[in-house]
């Protein structure tokens, strides 16, 4: 039976959870939850999320400017179902001039689908004969390969002889991690919005994951959930298929609050999280999976490494997906195909300490188009006289 998960962590009153609340006649601004369940308005604080999280100390700043007597702007509870029109107060993703970066292959059940997609040439009705050979060829159980140390590169060439090396394992076992744009900044969406599939794909699946808030420095300042909406079909037809498979309108979701690194919850709790997901159709149809993060095969403070430093800058930081471990193969249809979206279907991503980011799903070329961008912010931002100088 399908679960109701509530939007926030269950210790919100304790957390430091910040977002973007779209108020109408005025655009998006940045908000911070409140202990009484308040949303209250920081754009004087910082006008966009970006700066928000380039401060010395962001959870700090933002407590200090909660103690002090501000008005509210609504329960964010009350924002859970909100409708997403323009002359509606709404949840929007919780970044704003971050580019979105995304990690792959990052645990090894989710590494074993890629190859299989990839031997599959994105076509599901091989999905379940390809997974038992390649299964039969290198086991289940990669978690104990580090990647990049030498018995990977032991392990690689004992695959490349047996004909069974990809791409995937490459990125997975190798020294080099994937990297890659998910989309462009204010791309994303957020709790409640109708989030879109390819109309021509077949073969598909949501990607429940954590995302990193990241600095300009690099630091790992907060967390928050998102689903990298994927297309199996158009990536196991060709890796240069990368971008139609995981960029197109309305396919990346984050939120619903970013939760700031504190006392309360840092990197090590971080890095014990579980992220769930539900996925619920009209068909009747229901659909769990369950992410440890303990059992991510790189972590998180080197999947920042690799995504920026002196090699790369990113003077806004960035959003970093971290990779999910969920490859739903549990059939919806026929046998042996696995599970792929219908439209109307509800995606929940849910973790106890990030709260719940719920979206339902439908056709990119369908759902509200894109059209908010940086600048229809930045003129936003000029007419509340919130840009440097004014």
């Amino acid at each position: 039976m399908p679960t109701t998960y509530p939007m926030l962590p269950a210790d919100a009153a304790q957390a430091s959870l910040i977002g973007r609340l779209w108020l109408p006649g005025q655009g998006p601004t940045p908000v911070a939850l409140r202990a009484d369940g308040q949303l209250v308005d920081l754009a004087h604080l910082a006008p966009t999320v970006s700066a928000l999280l380039d401060l010395p100390d962001p959870a700090g700043a933002v407590r200090a400017w909660l103690d002090s007597d501000r008005p509210g702007l609504g329960a964010a509870a009350e924002l859970a179902n909100a409708a997403q029109g323009d002359d509606q107060r709404h949840l929007l993703a919780p970044c704003d001039l971050q580019p979105i970066k995304a990690s792959g292959v990052t645990f090894v059940a989710s590494m074993l689908e890629r190859v299989i997609e990839e031997r599959a040439k994105g076509d599901p009705s091989k999905a379940d004969a390809v997974r038992r050979a390649v299964v039969a060829v290198i086991g289940d159980d990669l978690s104990q390969v580090r990647p990049g140390s030498a018995e990977s590169a032991r392990l690689k060439d004992v695959l490349i002889a047996q004909g069974m090396w990809s791409q995937y394992l490459e990125v997975g076992i190798g020294p080099d991690a994937e990297i890659f744009t998910k989309t462009a900044p204010m791309a994303s969406l957020g709790h409640g919005a109708e989030i879109g599939l390819h109309p021509k794909s077949t073969w598909n699946n949501p990607e429940p994951e954590v995302v990193l808030a990241v600095n300009s420095r690099g630091s790992i300042v907060g967390a928050t959930l998102g689903n990298d909406v994927n297309l199996r079909d158009f990536e196991g037809r060709s890796a240069l298929l990368l971008g139609k498979a995981k960029d197109n309108n309305g396919s990346c979701a984050i939120g619903p609050l970013i939760r700031l690194f504190d006392a309360s919850f840092g990197l090590d709790d971080l890095r014990q999280e579980e992220i769930g997901l539900q996925v619920v159709g009209n068909d009747g149809f229901v659909l769990q999976g369950l992410s440890q993060m303990r059992l991510i095969s790189r972590d998180v403070t080197e999947l920042v490494a690799h995504a920026m430093g002196p090699h790369h800058q990113y003077p806004d930081g960035v959003m970093l997906f971290c990779g999910t471990m969920f490859a739903p193969t549990q059939d919806r249809g026929a046998p042996g195909e696995g599970f792929t979206h219908q439209v109307g279907d509800v995606v929940t991503v849910h973790s106890l300490r990030l709260g719940a980011l719920t979206n339902r799903v439908g056709l990119s070329d369908q759902i509200a188009p894109w059209t908010f961008g940086l600048s229809a912010l930045m003129q936003c931002l000029a007419r509340r006289g919130l840009l440097a100088g004014e």
